[in-house]
């Protein structure tokens, strides 16, 4: 567990605090493309690390990220005019360029529009998503080129939803492959959720081996299966929050294998304290295109059948309705009641309130991953006190894929694993076994 210190440390983003200081030094996804798709095209609202923002395309093409409001008096630019390479406040006229800078003072008969400037971040584009940088300019790390933002796309899948609770407790809950066949089991083999005949559902419970590397750390969860057989579910964490899992169950010797094996992940993405945007890529392995059902993401809890993306991308079900839960289908159908694998994740995390208590916990072997994870942060933040680089700055993380297969007992899943996880491990340094 984590002392009540060391909880508000990794919890708190908002600008000045140590930890949101930390994740000002990596890029951060703020919109998708579509929602940008034409130059002087409307204003997006950006909420990121406690600060609300604007994004808009301007006249050239080029994506400005500013604070929301007009240093005049204050008013509102998502209420602006995107007009001549800049956003002009409706109010009184001034405008601002993507740089921030302040180029027409409408109602000043002297201006003194070089005296002002409005905050602005740089972006980037990758993958069919728009980032940007928050930090010091020369600390600027190298764009974020994952596989994903990399593949053509055709091949790849963009969502995102916003969960109502703190960054840190979404993200534990999503690196951690021990609750999965749990939270997300199939009572019956035609039930939503993941099947009772795969061998996530058949296997023991899990040991954890989890290997740091210099871009956060890889991790495997070994399950031993009947018939001298063993499961290994193979992930990459990522600082600071990114998570790459295999999305299906490969054709590699696995029993009901699909049609193609496929990569997939998540982003964690602090609005502020209290609230998450959750960002969700999926990814073919090899060179065929995603179907258009795959695109729906159904059953998976985001898509449109759970997302209200006019409604600034919330979960049409939370706290509210009670996540939607139905205890007949508790007893019948799945295992949590809940539709929508990833509903089901909103649902515990948010149930822990706004900021989990962590001195309150009980941890055990089966939170590696997580306890690695929280050590990363609290180091990452110590790092970048004492004027270092945090992890995953860099770009060794640029050729990561996860990986699953079914070996015999015995086998070492790392020689079987990491040529399709890591092409560069042999490069690395020697990771430390966790």
């Amino acid at each position: 567990m984590l002392s009540a210190e060391q909880n508000e440390l990794i919890s708190r983003v908002g600008p000045g605090t140590p930890m949101g200081e930390t994740l000002r030094r990596y890029w951060l996804p703020i919109a998708m493309r579509d929602e940008l798709p034409e130059p002087d095209g409307a204003p997006v609202r950006v909420r990121l690390l406690g600060e609300k923002l604007v994004a808009f395309r301007d006249t050239s093409g080029r994506v400005g990220l500013v604070d929301e409001y007009c240093p005049h008096r204050g008013a509102s630019l998502w209420l602006a005019r995107n007009e001549g390479c800049g956003l002009r406040c409706i109010y009184h006229g001034w405008k601002y360029d993507a740089d921030g800078n302040c180029v027409e003072q409408m109602n000043e008969p002297e201006s003194f529009a070089e005296k002002i400037r409005l905050t602005a971040y740089p972006t980037c584009e990758a993958g069919d998503v728009v980032w940007a940088y928050l930090g010091p300019k020369e600390a600027t790390p190298p764009p974020p080129h994952f596989e994903w933002t990399r593949a053509a796309a055709t091949r790849r899948h963009v969502s995102k939803v916003w969960q109502e609770c703190n960054w840190v407790q979404a993200l534990e809950g999503g690196i951690d492959t021990s609750h999965a066949p749990i939270l997300h089991r199939a009572l019956a083999a035609n039930g939503a959720g993941i099947s009772p005949d795969s061998p996530f559902v058949r296997g023991k419970a899990p040991t954890l081996d989890v290997d740091a590397t210099d871009y956060g750390f890889r991790y495997a969860g070994i399950r031993e299966l009947d018939g001298d057989q063993t499961y290994v579910r193979g992930y990459h964490y990522v600082m600071p929050f990114h998570q790459l899992r295999p999305q299906q169950v490969p054709n590699r010797g696995l029993d009901g294998g699909p049609r193609h094996p496929m990569i997939a992940g998540h982003m964690w993405v602090p609005m502020d304290d209290d609230n998450t945007m959750v960002w969700n890529w999926l990814l073919t392995a090899g060179d065929e295109p995603l179907t258009e059902a795959e695109r729906l993401e159904r059953g998976t809890g985001n898509g449109p059948d759970f997302v209200d993306a006019a409604n600034a991308y919330r979960s049409r079900h939370g706290r509210w309705n009670d996540w939607g839960i139905d205890r007949a289908r508790q007893r019948s159908v799945n295992f949590s009641g809940i539709d929508g694998i990833n509903q089901q994740d909103r649902a515990v995390q948010e149930s822990m309130g706004a900021i989990v208590d962590r001195s309150r916990e009980h941890l055990g072997p089966a939170d590696r991953a997580i306890i690695t994870m929280r050590q990363l942060l609290l180091q990452a933040v110590r790092t970048v006190r004492e004027g270092g680089d945090p992890p995953g700055t860099g770009d060794s993380y640029y050729a990561l894929r996860a990986w699953e297969a079914i070996l015999p007992r015995g086998t070492a899943w790392r020689e079987a694993l990491l040529p399709e996880m890591d092409p560069d491990a042999a490069h690395r340094e020697p990771a430390i076994a966790g």
